[in-house]
């Protein structure tokens, strides 16, 4: 199993975001991103969400499969209905399909969260370090979140 610490920086390779700032919390059942939802449509048959991301000054227009809308508890105890996408999560050089919940995360202090079912049977998480598998964070440490 790979050895990941509390904060690593992660890419989802399909929706062209890397090294986002991600807080891995066992904790959380689902992952999460930081987006803004801009539509539902169908291709060939699939369900697809339209979202923008918000990424190191620059909006990112992504699309994903639409798996599910799901109520999610958040950490503050409230519920809240989400779009659920699956779509592949790589940290370090291990890359996993990982179900995502796209939600808005402006007032946390990372734009993702690692839950415990993209965790699962492939990482050991180690509360007592950062960056483990993101050397480029330790070498800037102070410039991530």
């Amino acid at each position: 199993m790979l050895t990941v610490g509390w904060r690593e920086l992660v890419d989802l390779p399909d929706l062209n975001l890397q090294g986002i700032p991600a807080k891995i919390d066992t904790g959380a059942r689902t992952s999460s991103l930081h987006a803004n939802v801009i539509d539902e449509f169908q291709r060939d048959g699939e369900s697809f969400v339209r979202f923008a991301v918000d990424w190191n000054g620059v909006r990112h227009q992504c699309e994903a499969i639409h798996v599910d809308v799901r109520g999610i508890t958040s950490s503050n105890g409230d519920t809240q209905r989400r779009y659920v996408i699956k779509t592949p999560l790589k940290i370090g050089d291990t890359q996993v399909r990982a179900e995502i919940s796209l939600a808005d995360r402006s007032d946390m202090k990372f734009p993702m969260l690692i839950g415990r079912s993209s965790l699962r049977r492939r990482f050991l998480v180690d509360s007592g370090h950062s960056w483990l598998q993101s050397p480029d964070a330790k070498k800037n440490k102070g410039k991530q979140p």
